[in-house]
Parts: C-alpha cells; structure tokens; sequence
C-alpha cells in the first residue's frame, strides 16, 4: 500500500473483500497516485477519490476535497447504506467485462429451463435413460427482463440473437431494439402477463425492495409452454421475499427459479432453498467484479473529472441507482 502523503489520493474502502488485488491494480493504473485504506484523522484534506464497496459508514462524511465516489460494484444499494454520505458525485461501474459475465450468465439459465436442464438432471440422478419432454421453439417463448438498464439490454440483445421474443418492465419508459417495453405500475400488469421466463436485473432502491413477493407471482401468465413461469433473479437480495418464492412453487405459481443473490448472504445452511428440487442456486457469482476490468474505467473517470470533463455514470440519488 502507497503511503506517500500526496494530492489526489485514492481511498480504498472494502468490506469482505480482500484488499491487495485493488491496491495492485490502483498502483497499474495509476501510478502516480497515492493509495490508502484509511484517512488520516476524520478530515483528511489529501483524499480526492473514494473507491468502495460496503465501506465503513461515517468514513466518508468529513472529507473536505473528495471529489467523487466510485461504486466497485454494478448496485449501489451498499453505498446508500451509510446514511451519512457526503454531497458529492457516486459513480456506478460499467465495465464491457461485468456486462458480458453478466449476460452469459443470463442467457446460461434461460437456455437451461428453456432446453429442461432441472428435469434432464433429475433423470439422470435417478438413472433413467429416456423420458419424453416435449421442446418448443426458443421463437415460442418470451423472456420478460426486469430491468432494462446495461445489464439489462445487452442480456436482450443476446437472447434476441438465440430466437426469443423479449418483452421488458423498466421503472420509466425505456426504447431497445427487439424489445416489447413497458414502463411504471401501469406497464407492469401487461409485462408479467407476457412472459415465460422472467429475468429479474433490477436495482435495489426503496421502490424495488420485496417487489418478488406472492401478489407478483400472481400476476404471471401461466398460459405459455412451460406452463407456470420461471423465475431468474441476478440482480439484488432485497428484491425478493424467500418465503414467497418457496410458496409460489409449492402452489404451481411457478415451475422453477434460478437465484444467483440472497435477502441474506451467505444463505443459511438451513435454507429450504438447498433442497428444493426446483430452485437452481449461485452463490452470487452471476458477474464476478473482476479488479483489472473494474479499475481501468474508474481512473479514467478521475482523469477526465481533472481534464473538465463530466463524470458518467452518475447514480441519481433519488431514484436510488
């Protein structure tokens, strides 16, 4: 770690994460800018930038010349968590990299249910060789994404290149190519209405929490091939009501779930998620942040910022993402 007492240095903040990587890749990409893992006193004049993920709440509120906050991930519900932020600019991270592990990880589950991954394995545990499953068309399912931001439109464009028809619900009105849009509560009726797989890519803001509840899995077609609709949700724990996932698959309001993110990380052992023989688990592995992809667009943003250019990405507080 850099503990030269220079202008524009970088905070790195991290929970749960281990630091060395970051502090490496910082010290590649720019050199000539100090990095730390804490202030020095409360009010440390030196720090321009804080790049973070979980940080400490409080560290970041008497920073005098801070200048930007950098999100080390795609959400920025962990930063919103420390509720003495400073007024200054939150970027969210948008790497090529992120965005594409993202989307293989999206059309990866879709063609597992579409092509009855579950019920192949199933067989397959229990030794037997041949049982028919009728297999439709990926042009006679509609995959519905919950979210149409990066992540969200770039899922859709790889799964309109397989053959599906899309449809999406983003929380304003949205325009993407291939893609049946609905927008706001009045949108969202006829969204889960249209859908047979829903891909759920939404940020976590006070509007989204718990939005995967029962009422919602009530409002599903379940007039499609595979009868009750599947669930993919690669987005944010908070988005989703466990107990109602459980419960909707017990009554048939759904046929399977894959879930990638949890209300509580790690899920607890005793979970009936585990067993379940309809629920696809990733232990929120959907995109990796991987530091070198990460890095390099955010030093850039600082090096812009100092040229007089405006940052991107900018979260709007808000709207909460």
């Amino acid at each position: 770690m850099a503990d030269r007492h220079t202008n524009g240095r970088i905070l790195l903040a991290l929970t749960g994460w281990q630091s060395e990587i970051w502090i490496d890749e910082l010290g590649k990409a720019a050199p000539d800018r100090a990095v730390t893992l804490e202030p020095e006193g409360e009010a440390d004049p030196t720090i321009d930038y804080a790049v973070v993920w979980k940080q400490r709440p409080g560290l970041l509120s008497n920073l005098p010349n801070l200048k930007a906050i950098f999100s080390l991930g795609a959400g920025v519900d962990h930063i919103f968590a420390d509720t003495s932020l400073p007024d200054v600019p939150i970027v969210r991270v948008v790497s090529p990299d992120l965005t594409t592990r993202m989307s293989e990880y999206v059309v990866w589950q879709v063609l597992d249910h579409h092509r009855r991954g579950p019920l192949y394995r199933a067989q397959q545990a229990d030794r037997v060789w041949y049982e028919h499953r009728e297999q439709t068309a990926a042009s006679a399912l509609t995959v519905g994404i919950m979210g149409l931001g990066e992540l969200g439109r770039d899922a859709a464009a790889k799964l309109r290149v397989l053959g599906f028809q899309l449809s999406g619900w983003s929380r304003t009105e949205k325009q993407v190519d291939g893609v049946a849009c609905h927008a706001g509560e009045t949108g969202l009726g006829p969204f889960l209405a249209s859908a047979d797989i829903v891909v759920v890519l939404l940020p976590l803001t006070p509007d989204t929490r718990g939005i995967l509840n029962h009422d919602l899995f009530k409002r599903m077609t379940r007039r499609g091939p595979l009868g009750a609709p599947v669930l993919i949700n690669a987005g944010r724990g908070g988005l989703q009501s466990e107990a109602d996932i459980l419960s909707a698959l017990d009554e048939g309001l759904l046929s399977a779930v894959t879930l990638d993110v949890f209300e509580q990380e790690p899920l607890a052992a005793e979970s009936r998620l585990w067993s379940h023989p309809k629920v696809t688990l990733t232990p929120h592995a959907a995109a990796a942040s991987v530091p070198s992809s990460l890095i390099a667009p955010i030093v850039k943003q600082m090096d812009a910022l100092e040229r007089g250019e405006a940052l991107m990405h900018l979260v709007d507080r808000k709207a909460g993402y």
